[in-house]
């Protein structure tokens, strides 16, 4: 049965919708990854909006085919810090061809991810393949499209709050599933450190594209 309720649209005057979208572009680009991070902890709240932020992304069909699991507890975290360094040595020792050595090297990143452990907050993200409902599996649609969506409005989210985050991707990932006592149907998409900076943080000295470069009008 198709239901539908009708949607409650406030128009907002051209102009205002320039600032709006100069304010937004202005606030977002000046998110950076950030690997060194102060031990300051995070009010549950501002995790709790976040995660429940992330949570208003689209979806195919709906579905939500998504898990956000919060992880502040330094025993977990350090678990995780652990498996995970133990991957990364693995893949900067034998797995990446030198190609990705090489465009890794302007970041000044190797296996170690000592951030994992000293970050107040980490956000693992599971990608939910199908839902378990009376013991029958339903399968969920377009779930990487649908996950990374979400990961875009949490990261947004993550700095509107006034935090930094970093997206980390130690491949496999399956340490993710173990530690965190995660079904067989949640697979690892991204581990994401949340915290604030720490006073002497650094970033890489690198730029974005220009809109000239990544957009393509057909007027």
């Amino acid at each position: 049965m198709n239901m539908h309720i009708p949607y409650e649209h406030t128009r907002v005057p051209e102009n205002e919708q320039v600032v709006r979208s100069q304010e937004f572009f202005a606030e977002l680009r000046t998110r950076r990854s950030l690997r060194f991070f102060a031990q300051t902890p995070i009010p549950t709240t501002v995790l709790e909006n976040i995660v429940a932020a992330a949570g208003t992304a689209p979806s195919g069909a709906n579905k939500q085919p998504w898990r956000f699991v919060v992880v502040t507890n330094p025993d977990l975290k350090r678990e995780i810090r652990i498996a995970a360094e133990a991957e990364e040595k693995k893949s900067y020792e034998e797995r990446m061809p030198e190609e990705w050595l090489a465009d890794l090297a302007p970041l000044g990143t190797d296996w170690h991810k000592e951030f994992l452990e000293i970050a107040p907050a980490l956000i693992a993200v599971f990608a939910v393949n199908y839902e378990l409902i009376d013991g029958k599996q339903h399968k969920n649609y377009y779930v990487k499209e649908s996950v990374g969506i979400a990961c875009g409005f949490l990261l947004a989210a993550i700095h509107r709050a006034g935090l930094v985050a970093l997206t980390h991707t130690p491949s496999p990932m399956d340490f993710l599933q173990r530690i965190l006592d995660r079904p067989e149907n949640e697979k690892p998409f991204l581990l994401i450190p949340v915290g604030f900076p720490a006073e002497d943080a650094t970033v890489p000295d690198i730029t974005k594209k220009p809109l000239s470069e990544i957009s393509i009008w057909r007027t």
